[in-house]
């Protein structure tokens, strides 16, 4: 007596038993007395799968390609593909599975920063000796004292001061003596003396009040009071009374509080919502109740490893002087995204702005009144009015399985005879709260389990299918802005590609050579120009190899020799599409052959979930098994088309 035969349906119902649970009630396969339904005997209309590999699926019987136990027939309802579970509406409701349809919404999220005040460092001024002498007093004797501009602040003793104020007053003396020579060289050759000797002391830090009453006084002093350039707070005192100094010894340091820079922290996940000029609350514990109002005026370009955060300074006024240097803030920016990860401001509107100081905001271009440089277009900042702005697509953060690699969802299918369920890797955008903005991989009004999805991950698991946990991962994926010209530029190749894998599908080697001739010309076409060198790196480790593919492909004498380049070919392909992606919201397949090239097993890329293998043609058109989906990135025109400088200036 065969055991095995016997033993085989016993295995198959035990493994219909374990994932039942939640799959709902699963029947064993019909089978004959001996355990296998006779080849001869069975219905065309029939799929066949192997009781210890549910996700094989064969259009006639035979041994499973992975382990070679007999197929079994694939129980009603089992067709369901890789991804996708069904259910019992009782099993539904004891796993408490809930759903909510995928939206398009602004979001608006308050990025919370922690921080300490300092000095503006463009409001700081250095007091400095403009000539050799002794400081014999300093009227400002210790840090903390406020000055205006004008006060005196030290008496200056100068050899240097003296002879100089000497060789004025002897120069007025001359050109007075002059005056009514009729000899206009010498007259003018006076005067220029004369003024140069006042220039002179002047240039020396006396002010024209000091250096005229010099004058009107007609004797020269040794000593020099020198006076604050600004009004301030002393916030440094370098030298001593006594000490001598020479040309450009540093006395002072003055501060203008009036003005502050706050330095705050802002962790890496938050900064797609954080732009040059937003508009900053910001409260201390110093001052309960007061909310001061700032702009941030500058990202800090790189990222502190230690703490995994990015400083951000924010210019803020502090007319009463309330706050104070060392004082540590709590600050909100409240940002709104729109669906290109653009932030939306209607404040700024058909501005433009100044790239420094981002207070300076006009209706038109124009210089800014602090610095002189030309005002920019708020647009090229990050912004755009919520009016032109395409609403992101969102979903909750409780729909999200999320591994550290990748993000899937569990999508309702629509129009079942049971509950069923389809796990869809996406593509997030950044978090806002209880939501995820969604780039690629979810439309508009699906359904997502909200509740539940754990459950029906570990059913899938159960079922040997494609989880949270086992779909493929990648080792780099670059699906930003940043390589959107690529993508678009890749699109003829993929076309070519699907041309040349289904031509070898109808056994047509005239036509998969034709296709590749395509393929060729559209690949030389590809434009990595400005793409991160990273993935430059990857994508210039592809190209070479698959363009010598081709090359053999086309120079191919028979199917068999096309279908061995095919398969080179279809590797450097999938990696292009593992590393880049594809653009639109349309869905590639990744379909794997275990019986191609003697069972050692190939993979190709196809548009549609319907196997066209094209390795074994009309022999076995259907066999092959979908292992990965590939979900699109949705990739604006103005991303598209954007030059390398067009977007540096952007995100300036």
């Amino acid at each position: 007596m065969n055991w095995n035969k016997i033993t085989r349906p016993v295995a198959a119902a035990g493994l219909c038993a374990l994932v039942g649970f939640f799959v709902g009630r699963c029947t064993t396969p019909a089978t004959t007395t001996a355990g296998v339904a006779p080849p001869g005997k069975s219905d065309a209309a029939t799929r066949w799968t192997c009781p210890m590999h549910p996700e094989v699926d064969l259009p006639a019987f035979g041994p499973c390609p992975k382990c070679g136990m007999d197929l079994v027939p694939r129980a009603a309802g089992g067709a369901l593909g890789p991804r996708r579970i069904a259910m019992t509406e009782e099993a539904r409701k004891l796993a408490e599975i809930a759903t909510v349809p995928v939206t398009r919404q602004f979001l608006t999220l308050a990025v919370r920063m922690s921080g300490k005040i300092e000095f503006d460092e463009t409001a700081i001024r250095t007091i400095a000796a403009r000539v050799e002498g002794r400081i014999d007093r300093m009227f400002v004797d210790y840090t903390g004292v406020p000055v205006r501009q004008g006060d005196h602040l030290v008496s200056l003793f100068s050899p240097a001061l003296l002879t100089a104020q000497q060789e004025l007053l002897e120069a007025k003396k001359r050109r007075a003596a002059t005056a009514g020579e009729a000899s206009q060289f010498l007259r003018d050759s006076n005067e220029k003396a004369y003024r140069a000797a006042r220039d002179k002391l002047l240039l020396w830090g006396l002010s024209a009040a000091q250096v005229d009453a010099v004058e009107q006084r007609g004797t020269a002093e040794d000593h020099m009071e020198i006076r604050s350039p600004a009004g301030g707070v002393v916030i440094h005192k370098l030298l001593d009374q006594g000490d001598y100094v020479r040309e450009g010894s540093k006395i002072y340091r003055i501060a203008d509080l009036e003005r502050l820079w706050l330095r705050l922290d802002a962790y890496e996940q938050d900064l797609p919502w954080l732009r040059f000029g937003q508009r900053v609350t910001v409260q201390a514990e110093a001052v309960p109740g007061e909310v001061f109002e700032g702009r941030i005026a500058f990202l800090d370009p790189v990222l502190q490893d230690r703490t995994r955060t990015v400083k951000v300074r924010v210019n803020i006024a502090n007319p009463d002087r309330r706050l104070k240097p060392g004082m540590f803030v709590r600050a909100v920016v409240r940002a709104q995204m729109g669906g290109n990860g653009e932030v939306l401001e209607s404040r700024l509107a058909g501005k433009w702005i100044s790239p420094m100081h981002p207070e300076v905001v006009k209706d038109g271009p124009g210089k800014c009144d602090v610095c002189g440089m030309d005002l920019v277009p708020a647009e090229s900042l990050g912004y755009v009015p919520p009016a032109t702005a395409q609403k992101p697509l969102v979903v909750p953060a409780s729909a999200v399985l999320v591994t550290g690699t990748r993000a899937v969802v569990y999508v309702a299918v629509p129009d079942q005879a049971r509950p069923t369920y389809e796990g869809r890797e996406v593509i997030l955008g950044p978090r806002a709260g209880d939501y995820y903005l969604v780039r690629a991989g979810l439309r508009e009004h699906e359904r997502v389990v909200t509740n539940g999805a754990f459950r029906i991950d570990s059913s899938m698991q159960i079922q040997a299918k494609p989880s949270m946990m086992s779909m493929p991962g990648e080792s780099m994926l670059f699906v930003g802005p940043d390589t959107a010209v690529l993508r678009v530029s890749l699109g003829p190749l993929g076309t070519a590609y699907f041309a040349l894998q289904q031509a070898l599908a109808r056994d047509d080697l005239g036509g998969s050579q034709a296709a590749a001739r395509q393929a060729t010309t559209a690949l030389s076409a590809a434009d990595p120009a400005g793409i991160p060198a990273a993935a430059a790196r990857r994508f210039g480790a592809e190209v070479e190899p698959l363009r010598v593919a081709l090359r053999d492909l086309v120079a191919a004498s028979d199917l068999a020799g096309a279908r061995l380049a095919f398969a080179t070919v279809s590797r450097h392909v999938l990696e292009l599409e593992r590393t880049f992606r594809h653009p639109g919201e349309q869905l590639h397949f990744e379909v794997f052959c275990p019986m191609a090239f003697d069972d050692r097993g190939a993979a190709w890329l196809q548009q549609d979930k319907t196997v066209a293998n094209p390795y074994f043609g009309a022999r076995m058109l259907r066999c092959g098994e979908i292992r990965t989906e590939f979900v699109g990135v949705s990739t604006t025109i103005r991303q598209a088309t954007e030059t390398p400088g067009q977007k540096a200036k952007g995100n300036k």
